[in-house]
């Protein structure tokens, strides 16, 4: 048989039956790809913890830590949590299945196995596992292009890591959905993203801009929708990119939206932005404190601008910090430092 230079993906089979593991390991290495083995739960996690594995055969019963105990420590953890996990399994009964998907699992191969249905799962979750890779690759190259253009400017540094989380953080105290929160993340790190169009003279310019200018700066919402239109599981982010410079009376941009036809969460991450802007020295001014700053805000909400009740909240948020009371959505804007500053 022909080698092949790269591997179709890297399966961990993790068993202590010694004949099965060799079998699946002698079966798996035929089709092209890379095996790791294990004998046990623990070695099976250190190595699903160290390498970088395309999918985990993982029997439910070894000696030491159980596969089901594999399977939830390895979907517990952010870095591999997206590894997919099919438990092999010899009890093929309702409740260990439920077992199985309560840890995280996401299939189930009963023994004796058989070959082509083993196949035909371990390519199908391979194969997914690259359009995961693929995807995450993209967000990481959105998130790293926004940072770019963020670094640009020396006054707006960590702004939209702190914008990120100063989102969530106002999102969790509204009790918005995780989809919406896991948005507003994303959103604060790549709602600028845009800027990448405007020229670096107009970006950094001290003064005012004139309307050519203007104009140019303002188009930076509508080019970040275009960025990152292509990536589906950005569609709840595009309305965020494109509307947080909005504001309620209407003389926002690009589209003038008015009150509720703003979307909530772009009038979440415009709460927080405009606070951020307010509490870190510019070129023009010192950092306000956060008093001065929300006296700003509620100044600027009586002209029609922003939304009173999202102040409200963010102040609630902040004094909450500043005063070390342990409320849950204070907790989760501790690391903000747009709120704790």
């Amino acid at each position: 048989m022909a080698t092949r230079e790269f591997p179709l993906g890297t399966i961990l089979v993790a068993d202590d039956n010694d004949s099965l593991r060799e079998l699946l390991v002698h079966m798996l290495r035929v089709q092209g790809y890379r095996v790791l083995v294990a004998a046990d739960g623990g070695e099976a996690l250190k190595i699903l913890l160290r390498e970088q594995v395309d999918l985990a055969l993982i029997d439910v019963m070894m000696p030491g830590q159980s596969g089901l105990a594999v399977c939830r420590a390895v979907k517990g953890r952010p870095e591999t949590r997206l590894t997919p996990i099919v438990l092999v399994t010899g009890a093929d009964s309702t409740e260990a299945r439920v077992e199985g998907i309560k840890a995280g699992a996401d299939d189930f191969l009963s023994k004796p196995l058989r070959k082509e249905e083993l196949l035909a799962r371990v390519k199908s979750l391979v194969l997914l596992k690259r359009y995961t890779d693929e995807l995450e690759n993209a967000e990481t190259v959105l998130c790293s292009l926004a940072r770019s253009i963020e670094a640009k400017d020396p006054y707006t540094e960590g702004h939209c890591d702190r914008l990120s989380r100063a989102a969530v953080a106002l999102g969790e105290r509204l009790g918005l959905a995780d989809d919406t929160r896991t948005a507003l993340r994303r959103a604060g790190i790549v709602h600028d993203i845009g800027k990448v169009a405007v020229p670096e003279q107009i970006l950094l310019k001290p003064g005012p801009l004139d309307a050519t200018e203007r104009r140019l700066m303002e188009s930076h919402t509508i080019v970040g929708e275009r960025i990152c239109a292509p990536l589906k599981s950005f569609r709840h982010v595009l309305p965020i990119i494109r509307h947080h410079h909005e504001h309620l009376d209407g003389s926002g941009y690009p589209d003038h939206l008015k009150g509720d036809q703003i979307p909530l969460a772009a009038r979440v991450l415009t709460t927080v932005d405009i606070y951020d802007a307010l509490t870190t020295d510019r070129p023009y001014r010192r950092a306000l404190s956060s008093a001065e700053a929300f006296a700003t805000l509620r100044e600027e909400t009586m002209r029609g601008w922003w939304d009173a009740s999202l102040i409200s909240a963010l102040n609630e948020l902040v004094v909450a910090k500043e005063a070390g009371k342990p409320h849950a959505a204070a907790a989760a804007a501790a690391d903000a430092s747009s709120l704790c500053a």
